[in-house]
């Protein structure tokens, strides 16, 4: 969090010489300890976050090629003259911990095309499905996986 307060010190000024420096680093230094003496932040967590920080890119990463695939496979639907659709409601739990992981996977869900999520109540979703492919392994997809890795980074 140090670095992030730098970097913005000099961001807002606009330019870089020592003493811009130099003040920022005071600065930046006096706002870490304010964190760490009052609202119990501690570089403990600030290696917590760097390493769930990557996570979170990765996992967006991996929703962006699966919102590709879906995309593929909803227009193959679509354009499939003779394809009979056979719409489904999945219900199953997912074994995440966090209200963030929870809402995140649900939100990922209904990103995808071809699924939405209807329902999310503690750790049971409800999803809509335009075809019962589209269904096959929600409940063990690689973001319930993404997700767990990224709740147990301590």
């Amino acid at each position: 969090m140090f670095v992030v307060f730098f970097l913005i010190w000099i961001i807002f000024n606009g330019q870089f010489t020592i003493e811009i420096a130099l003040f920022g680093l005071v600065i930046a230094g006096a706002m870490y300890l304010f964190l760490c003496r009052f609202l119990g932040y501690s570089p403990r967590k600030d290696l917590v976050l760097c390493k769930r920080f990557f996570l979170v890119i990765h996992y967006i990463f991996v929703l962006l090629k699966e919102i590709l695939k879906a995309n593929g496979a909803v227009f193959k639907m679509i354009y499939t003259e003779k394809y009979q659709y056979e719409p489904a409601v999945v219900h199953f739990t997912a074994p995440l911990h966090s209200t963030f992981a929870r809402v995140l996977l649900a939100d990922s869900i209904t990103l995808t095309p071809g699924t939405i999520t209807v329902s999310l109540k503690d750790n049971e979703y409800v999803v809509h499905c335009l075809d019962r492919e589209l269904a096959q392994g929600i409940d063990s997809s690689i973001f319930v996986k993404l997700l767990q890795k990224i709740e147990n980074v301590k």
